[in-house]
Parts: C-alpha cells; sequence; structure tokens
C-alpha cells in the first residue's frame, strides 16, 4: 500500500506540472491552484487511510504530517502573494514538483523499513500489562559521563492482568544485545507473561539503540562502544583484544543486572518500591502491581546476542538464579583469559539449567570447532553443564532470535536474518522458552529439546 500511495500522489504532481506548464498562470493563480493541489493530497491519504497497511502510526505518520504542514504553507502563501499578472516561471514549477517528490520518499520511508506488525498472539491465559520504572544505583557513577551522575537501569515489567488473588508468580529476566532496546523480544516476554511470569526487561544505557534518563534525556549507543564492536566483528581482530573488549562489557552488565535482580527482589518481599525506583505517577499503580506478583525464589534470566553471553554469566554467579536461556550469544564471559592467542575457558561445572539457542551457521561453526577439537566458550560451559540443552531453528540468522525480522525486514536482513519464515521461528522459540521456564521454575512436566528444528518454510 506504501508504492501505492507513493504513486497516487506522485500521479497528482506530475499532472500538476503538466497543466501549469502547459497554461503559464500568473504567480497569484498558481498559489492558489498548489494549495487546492496540497489539499487534494491529503484528501487522498484520508481516502486511503481505511485501507490495510495504512494509518497515522510510526509507518506514515511523518508523511501525514509533511502533507498538513505543505497544505498549510500553500494557504499562506496564497494569502500573502498580491495579485498580478506575472506569470510564475517554469523553473520555479519544477523545482516545486521535485521538492514534493522528495518530500512524498522521505515522508514513506518509514513505511519502507517497518511493517504493520501488530505483535504476536499470546498463547497463555493471561491477558498481559506493562510498567516501566528507571533504577538509580546510588553506588555506581555513571562511567560515560563526567558530571558525576549515577548509573541508571530501566527496567520495564510485562506481568498477568489482574492473576489469581495472592498468587506468586516466577520472575524472568531479559538483557539486550548490542545495539538493543527493551522491546527487541517483546513477542517473548508477553508469551512469558501470558502464562503467569513477571518479566523484566532490562536496558543497559549507552549499550542500547537508545533510552531516556530520569530526566527524559535522550541517549544513545556510546561511540566507543560501536567501534569495539566493529573491532571485534572484524577480521583482524586479535583474541586478546575481544577478552579486553568483552570482559568490560559483560562486567558492566552483570553490575546492572545484580543490582536490578536485587533491589526488585528486596521490593517484592517488603511489598514496598524502594528509593531507587523512579517511577511516573501514571506507572506507580502498575508497578506496586507488578511488584506484589513476583516470587522472588524463582528467577531465570535470558538474553539475545551480548545479552546472552551476560546471561550466562550470572547463571554461573548467582545461586538464586533458576534457569538462563541464551538466544544466540557467544558466550564472552566464560572466557578467563587469552594465553598466546588461545582462549582459556571456565571449565567448572555449571550448576544453572542452561538453554541455548543458535543460528543455523553458528551451530554449524561450533560442531566444526568441536570436530577440530579448537575450545570454543559456548561447546565448553554446555559440556560441563549438568542441565545444558542446545538447539537451532534452520535458515535463521542472528536477527531471527529477536522480534525485528518481523516488524522491520530490510533492518533485520542489514542485521542478518535467514530465509526461515519469520514468524514461525519466533513462535517456535518461544514455545520452546516456555517450555524450558516451566520445567526449571515452576517444576512442570520435563523439558526436552531437539538438536535442530526444520520449520515449513525454512527454505531448505
Amino acid at each position: 500500500m506504501n508504492i501505492l500511495l507513493l504513486c497516487a500522489l506522485s500521479v497528482i504532481e506530475i499532472a500538476f506540472l503538466f497543466l501549469a506548464v502547459q497554461k503559464k498562470p500568473a504567480v497569484k493563480e498558481w498559489f492558489f491552484t498548489r494549495l487546492l493541489v496540497n489539499g487534494g493530497e491529503v484528501l487522498v491519504f484520508l481516502v486511503m487511510l481505511p485501507l490495510p497497511g495504512i494509518d497515522l502510526g510510526m509507518r506514515f505518520g511523518i508523511l501525514f504530517f509533511f502533507l498538513g504542514i505543505r497544505a498549510f504553507l500553500a494557504a499562506v502563501l496564497y494569502f500573502m502573494k498580491k495579485k498580478g499578472e506575472k506569470e510564475k516561471k517554469s523553473a520555479g514549477m519544477v523545482f516545486s514538483f521535485l521538492g514534493s517528490l522528495l518530500l512524498f520518499v522521505i515522508g514513506s520511508i518509514p513505511s519502507f523499513l517497518f511493517t504493520d506488525y501488530e505483535g504476536l498472539p499470546a498463547t497463555g491465559q493471561y491477558e498481559v500489562e506493562m510498567a516501566q520504572a528507571i533504577l538509580v544505583d546510588e553506588g555506581r557513577l555513571e562511567s560515560f559521563e563526567t558530571d558525576e551522575s549515577k548509573r541508571e537501569v530501566p527496567a520495564y515489567f510485562f506481568y498477568p492482568r489482574g492473576g489469581n488473588q495472592g498468587e506468586k508468580y516466577p520472575m524472568v529476566f531479559f538483557s539486550h544485545g548490542a545495539f538493543g532496546y527493551y522491546q527487541s523480544n517483546t513477542s517473548t516476554y508477553m508469551n512469558l507473561a501470558s502464562h503467569g511470569y513477571v518479566v523484566v526487561s532490562l536496558e543497559h544505557p549507552y549499550h542500547s539503540l537508545f533510552t531516556k534518563d530520569t530526566y527524559g534525556k535522550l541517549i544513545l549507543s556510546d561511540g566507543k562502544f560501536m567501534q569495539g564492536i566493529q573491532k571485534i566483528n572484524g577480521t583482524e581482530a586479535s583474541e586478546e583484544m575481544v577478552f579486553a573488549l568483552s570482559s568490560e562489557w559483560i562486567k558492566l552488565r552483570l553490575e546492572d543486572s545484580c543490582f536490578a535482580i536485587d533491589k526488585i527482589k528486596k521490593a517484592a518481599k517488603n511489598q514496598s518500591l524502594a528509593d531507587c525506583f523512579y517511577v511516573s505517577e501514571k506507572d506507580r499503580e502498575g508497578m506496586n502491581q507488578a511488584i506484589s506478583m513476583i516470587d522472588g525464589g524463582k528467577i531465570g534470566f535470558m538474553g539475545h546476542s551480548l545479552g546472552g553471553a551476560a546471561a550466562v554469566t550470572i547463571g554461573r554467579q548467582r545461586e538464586d538464579i533458576g534457569a538462563v536461556v541464551d538466544f544466540d550469544g557467544t558466550m564472552l564471559g566464560e572466557i578467563k583469559d587469552v594465553v598466546d592467542g588461545k582462549d582459556i575457558i571456565n571449565e567448572d561445572i555449571y550448576d544453572t539449567p542452561l538453554l541455548s539457542f543458535d543460528n543455523e551457521e553458528h551451530y554449524k561453526s561450533r560442531a566444526e570447532l568441536s570436530r577440530q577439537g579448537v575450545p570454543y566458550a559456548n561447546n565448553v560451559v554446555l559440556a560441563h553443564a549438568k542441565n545444558g540443552y542446545s538447539t537451532y531453528i534452520a535458515g535463521t540468522g542472528h536477527m531471527n532470535y529477536t522480534d525485528l525480522p518481523l516488524f522491520s525486514p530490510f533492518l533485520a536482513n542489514m542485521l542478518g536474518t535467514g530465509d526461515v519464515d519469520a514468524e514461525e521461528c519466533v513462535l517456535k522459540m518461544n514455545e520452546i522458552t516456555l517450555q524450558f521456564f516451566d520445567c526449571y521454575l515452576k517444576d512442570v512436566g520435563e523439558f526436552q529439546v531437539e538438536e535442530g528444528y526444520f520449520l515449513q518454510d525454512d527454505g531448505n
């Protein structure tokens, strides 16, 4: 529909240019016609608004705003112009035409970048509510700033609406990947919450794509962090460089996550929000409700990519973590040192139940390293895990273990996806994740997982 709308607006502009050049109107007359055309383009947008895929949200809101502003400015310019016989120059008409087309293209960009995705249906019995808070760590300075500000950790809660009176639910944390954000796996949070979990998606400021602090200031990814990610993904990155950078990143995420776990557990125990919780008035009731539902004795942790790596290390270090899910993350926190260019990997028994998802290429590379006898963190950790499980979904790329391919296939393809059906992949991932947490946090059923899953539209 975005192409149809763009074509309709362009045809109007082409017709206007053709007729105006033929007629050679006076300036005042041309501006009056321009006003009618701009108003007509707004009307065309409104007429097409009921069609599937067109709305006033993120995808088409900018274009509609541009059209409205143009119509307003055209009216202002028309009434400002004095009546006269001076002809409108053809060059001016052409520039106006080209400017309109450029405006249409710019305004339409979000409609090509994003789909009209509205979420996947949750499979549980509960509807889901959401509340948010920012946890302020008075014991840590913000290392990315020089103004003595304290480290802040935004936390987004997804919890069952209503629930059973007085019933407590397991709490599952999520840590996003590099340049990710708290909504990266929303379908997973929603599905878990609909089955009786309180899910807390954490944001790591300066590691996330964007977030806001307690003052409402927009915080983007840190430039040095972005450069570091590019370096370790490059072909010339040494093992020593990867270890030095990733150790710093994992340390930050451990500190963020452990602080959030401790404070939320304490709030659940005391049934009250501590001073470190920065909560808006509109979220306060929801936050209190979410806190009242938490069973602090049953905690899971999951994460994607760098967040998955952090989740694995948190599961090793904290005794209160009952289950961990790693969505396609290299377990960087399990590398203890690098000697002569070789990773020294933690071979201690991994006690916490662990489920690891791989994309297809990751799965194949892991298998090849195992055949060659080359130590690789994920292989070593899973081999030493008491309850370690690994699986992959055929046809997947790295971003298929997030919701990004569902609402922005263009961006997801740039970052790495496979030819698997994106929706079927996420549904299968969410199904397996639920079964895993049900087994180890709720003692429901026995968990089993296949080595790989071949979905109907995986392209193989």
